[in-house]
Formats: structure tokens, sequence, C-alpha cells
């Protein structure tokens, strides 16, 4: 039986996820949390892991930072794994440059959820989802910028163009939530990961970005 720890904030997701996981059989939900802060205070009262699953954008402690520490603690010896909708791959650099040994998107099939924390605890090896793997094969054969500053990799997915448009419009982090039936955190996630894969420095120059690239009107 596989032990599993896990850290997100939204009860509704991380609900599905421990029915999926314990449902399949051969894992056990031994412990939640709603940030990294809480996985910290579980292993130090005794709970010990074999895989914590955690969100990347958690309040309090976020999943990277929680990577930090698990890395610099010799006592803790449990995989972490990322899960999150943040599909940028900078992100993916600086969860395993951190420590973590998955990243994977939320939108993954409980199949490959199932695999992937099979593969990370059987085989001690990393696991990037699949269709982050294959997104990075596609941007690395495609990674040229033109001379007008256009670059033919940047893939910003539909939600986030959603939000981009609704910043280019004017309207904050709230109220953008608000219309799209979701959390300002969620929000402020796309919009940093629109920042970092547009490689500028923050949302004015994003709208100036995407105008130059006919992401927007």
């Amino acid at each position: 039986m596989i032990k599993v720890l896990l850290a997100e904030d939204h009860n509704i997701v991380r609900n599905g996820i421990k029915n999926v996981l314990e449902s399949e059989g051969r894992f056990q939900v031994i412990g939640e949390a709603t940030n990294g802060r809480e996985v910290l205070q579980l292993m130090s009262d005794g709970v010990s892991p074999d895989i914590i699953l955690a969100d990347i954008n958690m309040p309090l402690m976020t999943g990277l930072e929680l990577a930090d520490e698990l890395k610099n603690t010799t006592s803790f010896n449990s995989k972490l794994v990322l899960l999150t909708m943040i599909d940028n791959e900078n992100y993916i650099f600086k969860a395993f440059k951190a420590g973590a040994s998955g990243y994977l998107l939320k939108d993954i099939s409980a199949d490959e959820l199932i695999f992937a924390l099979l593969h990370i605890n059987n085989n001690n090896k990393h696991y990037i989802c699949s269709d982050l793997s294959i997104r990075l094969l596609e941007r690395a054969g495609h990674n040229a910028k033109t001379d007008d500053g256009f670059s033919p990799d940047i893939d910003f997915s539909k939600r986030e163009r959603e939000v981009l448009a609704l910043i280019a419009k004017g309207f904050t982090n709230k109220e953008i939530a608000d219309k799209l039936f979701t959390s300002r955190r969620t929000i402020e996630g796309h919009r940093q990961a629109m920042i970092d894969k547009a490689s500028v420095r923050n949302s004015a120059e994003l709208i100036r970005f995407a105008v130059k690239n006919s992401l927007i009107d």
C-alpha cells in the first residue's frame, strides 16, 4: 500500500483526488493539508507518506516552497509530486530543481495519475504528464524568435487567453475570478504564468506583447 499525503486547499478537488486514489486499491491517503506548512507539521507529528501530492498554488507555503523545505530536511524521505494548472516550462524546471519527483496537470486522466504515482514510487524516477511532455518537445523544435520579436513557441491556453482578454479590458484579478467562476489566486497564477511565458516583467508589458503578436485586439 502506497501512503499518500494530499496537500490542496480546495476541498472539492482534494476529496476528488482522494476518492480516485483510494478506489484504485493500491493507495492509502494518510493525511490531508491545505498548505505546505500543514504538510511539514503533519510530518513533524509522525505522518510518514511515501508520496506527497501537492498543489503549487497554496496559501502560506506554496508547493515550490514546500519542495525547497523538503529538499533541505534530511529527516523526510517522501517523494513530492506537484499537481497544478500551470503549464509553463519555467515552473517545471523550478519544480525539479527544487527536488520534486513529478509534475502533473490537473486535467490529466485518473489512469495517468495512478500510472504516474506508481512509476515514481516503484521506479524512483521522475515523471512529467504526457500532455506537458508533448508540448515541451514541440516548443523545443520551435524555439527560434523572428526578427520582430514574435515567439512562435508561445502557447497560451484557452483559459489564459480568456484571462488575458479581461486583463486588457482593465478588470482586476477579483473581478476576473468572479466572471470566470474561479478563485482570485487561480487568476493570479494564470497572470504570472503568461508573464513568464512571454518573458516580460509585468502586466503592462504582457498586454503590449499580446497586442503586438495579435493575441488580443
